[in-house]
């Protein structure tokens, strides 16, 4: 059985779905099984893989944001309790071998250290074996990654590719079953990184869709919506959403800035159809052992397409996190970079509203352009090949019901002496077996954010409430929450909610809302909770109060883990010592070339590079090469701006750091390393790994008084000053 989860992939952004990019394995898996056309998700990439892996909704897995965004509720604490048992654990008491290989996400952030407990990474939840990565989002030519139940250093060699890894190690894992128990079933949960921001694509793959968007995302919408009408996925009379005001028209923008915005695009279909082929070497392998007729397989996204690069697409996304987002100019300069290791490239969101046709909004809302995904079941032999698209609603979490229902597995009454809470979702074998039999699913409430909707028997009222007003719409966020408005959309024949019939029928909007709030109260949703810069700023995900940590090499921290030296004064020592030959490498690091800092020794010279979130670099070298012996080679930062080089207590070079981040460094995994780097490298001039040469004894770093306030506390004042 194979399970793959792609990221932030829209509705409409598979081939089979109507979709402009190639998905060719992906196609010809809806080709030979089930293709469903009315599934649902969270409209978040954590609460749907919980969802996905134990049946039960998003706050009863204590999952009602991600996992970087916890919270002290029951409802979004991030802790999925051990009676929602995973199809992993439940898969394994039945004789399967495991294998996790991707993207988790289901793990607290604070708990992605090493010195973390275990308990919720995948091989304490029923996989013998993980590779991939913690988190929302990894650099995929040179990643931070885990293995098992610890964390390992990127590969370092050219050509890399995260997609391409995953898929290795997902052959390897299966061949190591194979070679030890050739009958073994076995389970593959494939979650690739794609297609999450940053956008990284092996350049070839990026270039086979040279030219090919310029005619734009109007047009495109247009000729995605005929194709989806074509192959039956919306019923007769099905109506296109509108373009939102807040997204121009194509024909509105610079004929310079629709060549940036094409080349955005270029790079997601690159990123998408390169996954695409991934996959494929998987599946391929598994048709090389001849077992291609006896294996499962469910293809879903988690989420509809992100809007997260904003109006004019993004260039490095932890720049949004500072509020120092890059202009229309600076994109046309770095045009280039797009898609490569420099750049953290996340498209604009007017291509957002294509990957979701026909529907409005997008990730992180309710309405169908967040929770509307695609999801494809093939079984050869056992479910139907090539019928029409199933238009019976489902959802999430009805994925693991019905492969428990197909392998012939009945859900546990405990797991490990844990007695099992039921199963939430319901099997969806009769409508895959059938189109024409009856919803299985009739009831689903939805929560994002304090945005909510709740379907029942075809029809869906929902509610948009915004954790900022970032339309320009005007709604004010700390509106209470008995002052939204609901609108109310007969889906089952108008599934792109383009006729508000809340106006015309005011007591099924009453009967839904109260639906809703019980729905709410009975799966752990309440208390409601929209703020989003507080639950950044919550203690939990700020870096510890100390005066000092110590580092020594080999050391592979998150940055959430290492003490706040931001906007701070403070100090950074090197125990060192320099063989008669000399020396280079890193001694301290934080970040990559997306953001970061780094004390290291260049052609013997001591050096420290400053990365504002790869806008800006600040670079001090000292004059003269280090002499051999005992070294103690510092570097001191007094805020605002000045900042020294010492070596045995000499200053020797000094200069100004003209910008730090007022949130964090870096949004790909870059933490802190000790004697190397992570890379891909924070400043210019050398390579990561880069280590040093010579023997590091340890690194201190030591700050005087607490940690400034985060600027994001007062976040209108900041937004004032840009």
């Amino acid at each position: 059985m194979i399970v793959v989860v792609l990221d932030d992939v829209g509705f409409a952004q598979l081939g089979c779905y109507g979709g402009d990019v190639e998905t060719p394995n992906l196609d010809a898996l809806a080709g030979e099984g089930v293709q469903l056309a009315n599934f649902h998700t969270t409209s978040l990439c954590s609460p749907t893989r919980a969802c996905l892996l134990t049946g039960r909704n998003h706050h009863s897995n204590g999952m009602g944001r991600i996992a970087d965004l916890t919270v002290g509720f029951p409802g979004y604490n991030g802790h999925i309790p051990r009676q929602n048992g995973f199809l992993s654990e439940v898969l394994a008491a039945h004789g399967y071998a495991g294998v996790a290989v991707g993207k988790w996400h289901l793990t607290p952030e604070d708990q992605t250290h090493q010195a973390a407990p275990r308990d919720s990474w995948p091989c304490s939840r029923g996989f013998q074996r993980w590779y991939g990565f913690h988190g929302g989002e990894t650099h995929q030519f040179v990643p931070s990654l885990f293995e098992d139940n610890h964390s390992v250093p990127p590969p370092a060699t050219d050509g890399y590719h995260l997609s391409e890894d995953l898929a290795d190690r997902a052959v390897a894992y299966l061949t190591d079953i194979r070679n030890a128990a050739p009958d073994q079933p076995f389970f593959l949960y494939f979650a690739t990184g794609a297609c999450h921001s940053p956008h990284h694509a092996p350049r070839e793959w990026i270039d086979r869709y040279a030219g090919r968007f310029y005619d734009g995302w109007d047009t495109a919408r247009q000729r995605i919506f005929e194709r989806q009408q074509q192959r039956g996925l919306f019923p007769q009379g099905t109506r296109m959403s509108t373009r939102p005001p807040w997204v121009p028209a194509w024909e509105d923008l610079d004929p310079a800035d629709r060549r940036v915005a094409a080349r955005f695009m270029e790079c997601f279909a690159g990123y998408l159809s390169h996954a695409d082929a991934q996959i494929g070497r998987v599946l391929d392998f598994v048709r090389s052992l001849g077992e291609w007729e006896k294996t499962l397989v469910v293809a879903v996204s988690d989420n509809g397409a992100s809007a997260e690069g904003g109006p004019i697409g993004s260039i490095n996304d932890v720049r949004l996190w500072n509020v120092a987002p890059a202009a229309a100019e600076e994109l046309r300069q770095r045009i280039d970079e797009l898609g490569g290791p420099t750049a953290h490239n996340n498209y604009p969101w007017g291509w957002t509203m294509a990957g979701n046709t026909p529907f409005r909004r997008w990730k992180r809302e309710v309405h169908q352009g967040g929770i509307a995904d695609p999801c494809i079941f093939t079984w050869p032999g056992r479910l139907p090949a090539g019928g029409p698209p199933r238009r019976q609603f489902a959802h999430a979490i009805d994925v693991m019901p019905t492969i428990l229902d197909l392998v012939g597995v009945e859900p546990p009454a405990e797991i490990a002496g844990v007695p099992q809470s039921p199963l939430e979702g319901v099997s969806i074998t009769d409508n895959l077996l059938d189109p024409g039999s009856g919803e299985r699913h009739r009831v689903q409430y939805f929560e994002m954010f304090g945005s909510r909707g709740i379907y029942r028997d075809g029809w869906k009222a929902v509610t948009f409430h915004p954790f900022i007003d970032l339309y320009g719409e005007g709604r004010n966020p700390d509106a209470p929450y008995d002052e939204d408005v609901w609108e109310l959309y007969h889906v089952a024949v108008d599934p792109a909610e383009t006729e508000d019939l809340a106006a015309e029928n005011p007591a099924m909007v009453e009967e839904l809302v109260r639906l809703w709030w019980e729905e709410a109260e009975r799966y752990q949703v309440l208390p409601l909770d929209h703020r989003l810069i507080e639950t950044m700023l919550d203690p939990r995900r700020s870096p510890p109060e100390r005066p000092a940590q110590t580092f020594r090499p080999g050391a592979i921290v998150p940055e959430n883990r290492v003490m706040q030296i931001r906007g701070r004064r403070h100090r950074i020592e090197a125990r060192v010592d320099i063989p008669p030959e000399g020396a280079d490498g890193v001694l301290l690091a934080l970040g990559t070339v997306l953001g970061g800092w780094s004390l290291h020794v260049l052609d013997g010279r001591l050096r420290y590079v400053h990365n504002f979130v790869g806008a800006h670099l600040d670079v001090i070298t000292a004059d003269s090469p280090l002499e051999p012996g005992r070294r103690a080679l510092g570097f001191e930062f007094d805020p605002p701006g000045d900042a020294r080089l010492l070596v045995d207590g000499r200053v020797v070079a000094s200069g100004r750091i003209e910008r730090v981040p007022v949130s964090r460094y870096n949004l790909t995994g870059g933490g802190l390393t000790c004697g190397w780097e992570q890379g891909p490298a924070v400043g210019p001039g050398y390579r990561a790994p880069f280590p040093f040469t010579g023997r590091i004894h340890e690194v201190r770093v030591e700050a005087d008084g607490a940690a400034p306030r985060s600027p994001l506390a007062d976040l209108d004042a900041l937004l004032a000053e840009q």
